[in-house]
């Protein structure tokens, strides 16, 4: 009896793994089977052929600073305000976005062009094509532009037809919505910094193996012109080049790489001159690059040509080095030789720094005041800015239209992007550096002007058109 009762409960036990090996398998290959239809439906997403309903259900969780977003959120992403970046600067398929007390939802997936929570299309400049616009263009689509860059990467937006198609800017002006006039500057510590300032007496030791001037370019022959300037003042005065451009000194081997633009080494040793030429690409107000700010956070006098509002930007009265103060190279270069040989009137220019004192109130209220950082993983980068920025209007219009309001309508003018008509420098070319992109930009910018009209003209009828039907309106008349 004892030996069945022992079988009895073997032939139990036995029953029981069974049952719970099968149940197992049962729950594993259900979860498989989800798992390959989410990747199916996430691969179709990625792609752009899902349905914006559907795709929806399946984003990933946006996290910023540290905020969770709940999967029950995620699941009703098809309830907040849509911004389609018609050029796919971030590559984000879709991602819920917080801004303060406001979500909306950020997307390149053009399929959400007709749904109908779309509120703003987000453009980045120098994508910004006359080949797809968003048209037809419904009253309660804003249109907002990210354009940070050169005039010479998309002449069109430039002139009034175009830049004042756009409800929201963000651009090197500091009259756009959103100024990005600072964007190379990481703030006043970078500025007072002496980590990479070489003592006057050793730059002046210095001064027998290198020039007093120091220029970096790989750009040649830009809008501004920049490069007979600087080949003419070389004819008056001592300058190593590096780069491309007017090379006649070169670089280590690493650091050859325009990537390396931001090396240590790089700084080490532009900082034993006591000079550095910045010149822009291009010469617009509160268009400034880090050719401006870097000597001044190295330790180095800038000798600026660029910006004509620069002076709005110094960090003193007596930082900088002004080419437009100066009615020839010749002039310039006999100035340069004039501080080279004094110590006291060439240390003048570095004093503000030497006691880590910037007097300039406007720039200090416009680093304090901007909504973004430079290489801060503390705060949001200009990108984040810049779409929370439209989001936020989006989400005041909303507000506006619940409580019976009308919406407001915020328009871009001609001041959140201008820059007048390039001009060439006439000191005499030798023929063999002659190139013919310093002879296309004055052309390039006039034929931006009829661009400009023929788009503003096509945009209005607000159906789509082709580039034959453009281009046929450029050259009509």
């Amino acid at each position: 009896m004892a030996r069945v009762w022992r079988k009895k409960l073997w032939a139990s036990c036995l029953c029981v793994t069974v049952a719970s090996f099968l149940l197992i398998s049962f729950q594993v290959v259900s979860e498989l089977g989800k798992f390959e239809r989410l990747k199916i439906e996430n691969s179709n997403l990625k792609d752009g052929q899902q349905k914006p309903e559907e795709a929806t259900k399946h984003l990933h969780p946006f996290l910023k600073k540290g905020l969770y977003q709940s999967k029950k959120k995620v699941a009703k992403a098809d309830s907040y305000p849509i911004m389609l970046w018609w050029s796919p600067l971030t590559g984000e398929t879709g991602r819920l976005g917080h801004c303060g007390a406001d979500t909306c939802f950020f997307t390149i997936n053009r399929s959400y062009q007709h749904h109908h929570l779309t509120k703003a299309f987000l453009f980045y400049g120098t994508d910004f094509s006359i080949d797809s616009l968003p048209l037809p263009r419904k009253a309660h689509h804003d249109w907002a532009l990210f354009h940070e860059e050169s005039p010479k990467n998309n002449y069109r937006l430039f002139h009034e037809p175009v830049i004042t198609l756009f409800n929201h800017t963000a651009t090197f002006s500091r009259h756009s919505h959103l100024p990005l006039t600072t964007q190379y500057l990481e703030g006043v510590d970078a500025l007072k910094s002496t980590r990479y300032m070489v003592p006057l007496h050793t730059k002046n030791s210095l001064r027998q193996r290198l020039a007093p001037l120091a220029y970096v370019q790989s750009d040649c022959d830009p809008p501004s012109d920049r490069d007979s300037y600087v080949r003419e003042l070389m004819s008056h005065i001592q300058v190593d080049s590096y780069g491309e451009c007017l090379r006649n000194r070169d670089l280590p081997p690493q650091l050859k790489n325009p990537a390396a633009m931001d090396d240590d080494v790089f700084y080490r040793i532009l900082a034993q001159y006591k000079f550095i030429l910045a010149f822009e690409n291009a010469v617009c107000d509160d268009y400034i690059t880090e050719k401006f700010w870097r000597p001044l956070k190295l330790g180095v006098v800038p000798v600026y040509y660029g910006s004509p509002s620069i002076r709005d930007w110094l960090p003193s009265n007596k930082s900088a080095v002004l080419v437009a103060g100066f009615s020839h190279p010749r002039e310039l270069a006999g100035f340069i030789r004039q501080l080279d040989d004094n110590d006291k009137e060439y240390e003048a220019y570095l004093e503000w720094k030497l006691r880590g004192e910037i007097s300039n109130g406007h720039l200090l209220r416009a680093l304090k005041e901007r909504r973004w950082g430079v290489q801060d993983v503390t705060q949001d980068n200009y990108i984040d800015a810049f779409e929370c920025m439209v989001c936020n209007k989006v989400w005041e219009n909303i507000r506006l239209q619940e409580k019976g309001f009308l919406p407001r309508r915020w328009n871009a003018d001609v001041t959140h992007l201008s820059c007048p008509r390039p001009q060439a420098f006439a000191f005499p070319i030798p023929a063999l550096q002659w190139t013919s992109l310093r002879e296309m930009w004055i052309p390039s910018f006039e034929q931006s002007k009829k661009e400009a009209r023929a788009l503003r003209q096509l945009v209005e009828r607000n159906r789509n058109f082709t580039t034959q039907e453009f281009w046929a309106l450029v050259f009509k008349d």
